[in-house]
């Protein structure tokens, strides 16, 4: 387990608990496990129930929280990966394909981190170049085309900012795929489940309904990159995160998302079990919910709910 700043007592009482856990078992023993494990289970959900915006970062961060590729093993059944762009070559830190949620067919489309050295190289840390938002392009035109809802998963820093992403249009890359974000004819739903970070993120967030696990954060720019335009150090990430307005509850109060999707107690890196279950059940629900209304009703929905964002 890999814990986090705010997290000292809760190492601690693991130590003791494993301790615990490799002596001989006797009644004494199973007693003081039984109320350390209580102690623990606590001494979690007083903490995680008064997290700050900079704790949540972290939780969004964390190393161990489930990543699309988890997502997609835990919930879509017979999934098949569509690679490749059409056009220049295939990015690994998107993935796309279809599949079923229960007996629904979908797209899925989702940004992944890796969860090792050797996958986070594979899929460049989550940071999309052109060829990922043109492949998940291409899959949201396949969507449209055979009727199939399209389920976006975001998790990225941002857009990948290297010199040979933006010769080849990183800009208009996203800016084509919010395009048709809003142009596709089907339902879509979105769940930021970690980072949703600046133009990377709403390059494919842009869905009838967007959805923030409780611990996501969802923002124009992280808060490392805001300190240090704003005060020329990132030692005021802090700071930034507070004024970033970047959490679920804040972006639920604005207007910018349409539910919080509760995470276990300690987050979603202590049961990715659950998380997975909790989201496949919310996905199920939205997806039957949107598919009653007619093609032009999704698409004037979706178009709608953001330009009204503008208009607040």
């Amino acid at each position: 387990m890999i814990y986090l700043d705010f997290e000292k007592n809760i190492k601690e009482l693991d130590v003791k608990i494993e301790e615990l856990s490799s002596l001989k078992e006797t009644p004494t023993r199973k007693n003081k496990l039984e109320k350390l494990i209580e102690k623990r289970d606590e001494e979690l959900a007083k903490i995680y129930s008064n997290l700050s915006s900079w704790d949540r970062v972290q939780v969004a961060r964390h190393a161990k929280r489930p990543h699309t590729i988890d997502y997609i093993n835990g919930m879509i059944d017979g999934f098949i990966e569509l690679a490749g762009d059409r056009a220049f070559a295939n990015d690994d830190a998107i993935i796309g394909g279809i599949g079923y949620l229960g007996d629904t067919p979908v797209m899925v489309i989702g940004q992944e981190k890796g969860s090792d050295t050797e996958s986070r190289i594979k899929h460049n840390f989550g940071m999309p170049k052109p060829e990922g938002y043109r492949k998940a392009i291409r899959l949201m035109k396949l969507a449209d085309k055979f009727s199939l809802p399209v389920i976006f998963f975001v998790d990225t820093a941002g857009a990948f900012p290297g010199a040979d992403a933006e010769a080849r249009g990183q800009a208009e890359a996203i800016a084509r795929s919010i395009q048709e974000c809003l142009d596709i004819e089907v339902p879509s739903v979105c769940v930021v489940i970690g980072e949703g970070g600046s133009g990377g993120a709403i390059a494919i967030a842009v869905a009838n309904t967007v959805f923030m696990l409780e611990n996501s954060v969802y923002s124009v720019i992280s808060p490392e990159g805001c300190a240090s335009i704003l005060w020329r150090s990132q030692e005021h990430k802090e700071e930034a995160t507070k004024a970033l307005k970047m959490t679920a509850d804040d972006l639920l109060e604005l207007g910018i998302i349409d539910n919080i999707i509760k995470e276990p107690v300690g987050g979603a890196h202590r049961n990715k079990e659950e998380t997975i279950s909790n989201v496949k059940e919310v996905l199920k629900d939205e997806i039957k919910k949107l598919s009653k209304l007619s093609k032009k009703q999704v698409r004037e929905k979706r178009i709608l709910k953001f330009e009204n964002m503008t208009r607040k």
